[in-house]
């Protein structure tokens, strides 16, 4: 009879904890319940520029589109005069007043005395040299965020202006802007507008992000869930959200609070939960769920990167130089792509590339050109990620970590920033093929000593993968980590279940199971005895 009543009370205990569990389960799945993330989130213009007088005259300079836009949008020049997207300068302490002063990177390797050709992407007219007024609200583009006709391109080499007059550019027509119907077409940005200098950072299309390229333009589900015609239908605004011409995102270095630049963060708790998984959907969506203070969404939900367009994964300058009998640039392509060019050097590249994962607390600093470095330590990272496990702002993020190789001064031990782009005569490695020329011209134009020798030196960077992001059916699963074949193989700081060994656990764990098979022989064999007794 006592056994009876033990019995019931177990079987009662048993429900209970069943039927609260499930209780659990469906509260969770009412607050997990899914939301359409485009819902109100369009923004369309409520003015049609098309009918403002102001803009149908005859402009003959884009200078006058932008006095005519500042003539109603007043306070938008000097909103835009301290944002990130005109000074490029992140974070405020920055070295240097001028964009970039003294940052190095290893693809064009620096900004400094090549400005007519890497302010092309710049939001602004005539950043041609350290001279660039940039309180100076005249100088700002308007057009290049806001106009829709797509006929507006900046000119290459041009420092950020349009093409006034028919040209030629590698190959290439280019047609002046009938700048009237382009100041009357503007409206919010699309992702075309951001996609004309983000897709084609670097040199080219999808050659510095990896998470960022022309595929974007109209991109499938399976490729951009966010972007697609067919998922969300979002445009980049729409998580780049921008508060008086500060848009965010961005600024992987370390920000200071109170700062003027400082724009919105973005992350994807902005729409979605803390706990997105839910329970009616995902089995195991209370697991995954725990994993968000530790994961990124980003680790699981963008699996690979690159996916549609290839990447540029290494670029070694060290081998540049090489050219044809008429004194051009020898230039060799595979599958496509160009694998070597004799002004920049040669490179690789990949698709579908699978991410590297790092600890990141959304943190980091950078090496500047005025850094020692150590050439023993290669490869040198030029940004460095601050972050570990018991970091508590710290998560696992996937990064493409771009590799090359490039200039240094073996003497000083610090890196050069060369003139590349320029005339004969100027010194630029472009014009010249001369290292130590193009190497003075620079560090002289910068105001940093040079010893008169150059070397090369292995590096890397790191670049955090937020985009293409594919839907929940593609999104990584357990066994993607916890495996003997681990993408998360070389993480370091934490023991993942089925990625890792410890020979000490393995035996106490092998040893309790053993045990445990031995107590219930032990049990099983009084229990036959004491029948036979009885």
């Amino acid at each position: 009879m006592k056994r009876k009543k033990i019995l019931i009370s177990l079987s009662v205990l048993f429900i209970f904890f069943v039927v609260l569990t499930n209780l659990n389960s469906i509260n969770k799945a009412k607050i997990y319940k899914k939301v359409p993330l485009s819902t109100n989130m369009k923004k369309t213009s409520t003015t049609d520029h098309s009918k403002f007088e102001i803009l149908k005259q005859k402009f003959k300079d884009p200078k006058d589109v932008t006095k005519a836009c500042l003539s109603c949008h007043v306070k938008a020049g000097e909103q835009i005069l301290i944002s990130k997207h005109w000074t490029w300068i992140c974070p405020k302490k920055q070295v240097g007043d001028a964009g970039k002063k003294f940052k190095i990177n290893n693809f064009c390797i620096s900004l400094q005395s090549n400005e007519p050709r890497c302010t092309s992407c710049h939001i602004g007219y005539g950043w041609k040299d350290k001279n660039f007024d940039f309180k100076n609200p005249d100088n700002i583009d308007c057009l290049v965020c806001h106009e829709q006709t797509g006929t507006y391109k900046k000119f290459p080499t041009a420092a950020g202006y349009p093409v006034m007059e028919e040209k030629v550019f590698k190959g290439k027509k280019w047609f002046p802007p009938n700048l009237s119907k382009v100041a009357q077409s503007v409206t919010f940005p699309s992702i075309k507008n951001c996609g004309v200098c983000h897709f084609y950072g670097g040199g080219g299309d999808g050659v510095k992000h990896g998470d960022l390229d022309s595929s974007l333009y109209n991109p499938s589900r399976d490729l951009d869930v966010h972007l697609s015609k067919d998922g969300a239908g979002m445009d980049c605004v729409e998580c780049h959200r921008t508060v008086n011409h500060k848009i965010g995102g961005g600024c992987t270095s370390r920000l200071d609070e109170g700062d003027k630049f400082k724009a919105p963060v973005v992350t994807c708790t902005d729409c979605h939960s803390q706990t997105p998984h839910s329970t009616v959907d995902y089995k195991y969506a209370d697991i995954i769920n725990q994993h968000v203070d530790k994961v990124s969404c980003q680790a699981c939900h963008i699996p690979e990167f690159a996916r549609e367009k290839p990447t540029k994964m290494y670029w070694d300058w060290s081998k540049a130089g090489k050219r044809d009998e008429n004194g051009k640039p020898i230039v060799k392509k595979e599958n496509g792509v160009m694998v070597y060019h004799g002004m920049k050097g040669a490179f690789v590249w990949k698709k579908n590339v699978v991410p590297e994962y790092f600890w990141w607390n959304k943190k980091g600093s950078v090496v500047l050109a005025t850094d020692k470095i150590d050439p023993s330590k290669q490869p040198i990272q030029i940004n460095k990620l601050e972050g570990n496990y018991f970091d508590k702002d710290s998560k696992i993020y996937p990064f493409k970590v771009h590799r090359g190789k490039q200039v240094y001064d073996p003497i000083y031990k610090n890196f050069i920033m060369p003139k590349l782009f320029g005339k004969k005569g100027t010194g630029a490695y472009w014009a010249e093929y001369d290292w130590v020329k193009a190497a003075k011209a620079g560090m002289d134009y910068v105001g940093l000593p040079f010893s008169g020798k150059v070397d090369f030196i292995e590096t890397e960077m790191f670049w955090p993968q937020n985009h293409m992001v594919a839907p929940e059916e593609k999104a990584l699963r357990c066994d993607a980590c916890h495996s003997e074949n681990s993408r998360l193989k070389n993480l370091e700081g934490v023991y993942l279940v089925g990625k890792d060994r410890s020979n000490f656990f393995d035996f106490i764990g092998i040893l309790i199971i053993l045990l445990s098979l031995v107590g219930v022989l032990i049990h099983g064999l009084i229990r036959v005895v004491s029948s036979f007794k009885r």
